[in-house]
């Protein structure tokens, strides 16, 4: 065993519609077999991972018997070990929710959304989850003609309010994760990015229930920085869950291996999730290549978890380095964690200051020496 091989102290986990994908997409045919849950289960454990996570339909994959499919589940998370910390429900794939689920211009559909998410919440209860994702996937339009947004955020607030006192009322000890995402399936999403999901949560009957869960790619996707994003989601508090994947730049969601994208940015966010507190799965959402065979399928999932323990080092590498220590003091980076009014200081001391704005201008940053060092331990030339 290496420095890189996973085990369950690393709280690694996959969602069963990640290894599960069968490489279909818009344009050609499925190019690998179903896959079933139970082998799953199994094949993850044996690779290090903590846990696996589900949308309700995922464990239909082979058995379309709802309580034999269940079952089976569970009696392969009790061979295994594995944790299921976080479910959430599909609203998107059945022609139904073509319009939405919670967002439907369809009252009836609205409905029926909300039973569907309400029968999940309490299989992931039973199972122990403590977060429950929702994806708006199709909460959104094409045409803004075909949807009242201002009441279609009503209908949002409306059904996450109900399925937020439908869980203290059962007693559960699960917490919600809005997950953003701006554009693919719909045209356009509601909540598209980390900030939008953010503000609207503070509308909520109890938005104490209600934090994010950021996607590297679907932030990128809008040309965002992922990393300032979840770092925000820190800040304030409500970063619940994490989805790892990778994405080159502002196109189609590609779901590729976590670091298979943008190598820095990937860096600077494991750096980010091991020395901002957050302390909660690290959760790979990604796709295997449609190119693959069903062997490669663990070959890439062990190769999320492997990047991520990789960079983990990097950073604890970039962290101890002297030179990098005396950067950042030379960046003044630590001196933004100071506050600007010192204890007992009002506005009116501030007039106080000898300040030479002329000379103050001059001054460089070293930005680029502390950028180049960052580098340099991504590339291994240090450390």
């Amino acid at each position: 065993m290496d420095a890189y091989t996973p085990t369950r102290e690393d709280r690694f986990t996959f969602g069963l519609w990640t290894v599960g994908w069968q490489a279909s997409d818009p344009f050609g045919q499925a190019t690998r077999p179903p896959l079933d849950p139970v082998e799953s289960v199994h094949r993850l454990a044996e690779l290090g991972a903590y846990g696996v996570t589900f949308h309700d339909d995922d464990l239909l994959a082979t058995e379309p018997d709802r309580d034999k499919a269940i079952a089976r589940f569970k009696q392969a998370l009790a061979d295994t070990g594995l944790k299921v910390p976080m479910a959430t429900t599909n609203l998107f794939s059945h022609p139904v929710f073509k319009d939405g689920g919670l967002t439907s211009n369809d009252r009836d559909i609205r409905r029926h959304a909300l039973r569907k998410v309400r029968r999940n919440i309490d299989l992931a209860a039973e199972l122990g989850a403590s977060t429950y994702v929702v994806w708006g996937g199709r909460e959104g339009a094409e045409s803004d003609a075909a949807k009242d947004v201002v009441a279609a955020l009503s209908r949002y607030k409306e059904g996450l309010d109900l399925l937020a006192s439908y869980v203290v009322e059962q007693g559960y000890d699960i917490r919600f994760a809005l997950e953003p995402k701006p554009n693919e399936p719909r045209g356009d999403i509601l909540l598209p990015t980390i900030g939008h999901a953010l503000a609207f949560i503070g509308q909520l009957e109890r938005p104490e229930r209600f934090g994010v869960n950021p996607e590297v790619g679907h932030e990128q996707m809008a040309g965002l920085n992922f990393v300032h994003g979840v770092a925000q989601a820190l800040w304030q508090g409500k970063l619940f869950h994490i989805d790892l994947n990778g994405q080159h730049g502002p196109k189609f969601d590609q779901d590729l291996i976590f670091g298979h994208g943008d190598l820095t940015s990937a860096f600077f966010l494991v750096d980010l999730l091991e020395n901002g507190g957050y302390e909660g799965p690290r959760h790979f959402d990604y796709k295997p290549l449609r190119t693959e065979d069903a062997d490669d399928v663990w070959i890439s999932a062990a190769a999320n978890m492997r990047t991520y323990l990789i960079l983990k080092e990097k950073s604890k590498a970039f962290r101890a380095d002297p030179e990098v220590t005396a950067a950042l003091a030379e960046s003044r980076v630590p001196e933004l964690t100071e506050p600007t009014l010192s204890p007992g200081e009002s506005l009116d001391d501030l007039l106080r200051d000898n300040f030479d704005e002329t000379l103050a201008a001059k001054r460089g940053y070293h930005f680029t020496r502390l950028n180049q060092l960052a580098l340099e331990h991504l590339l291994g030339v240090r450390g």
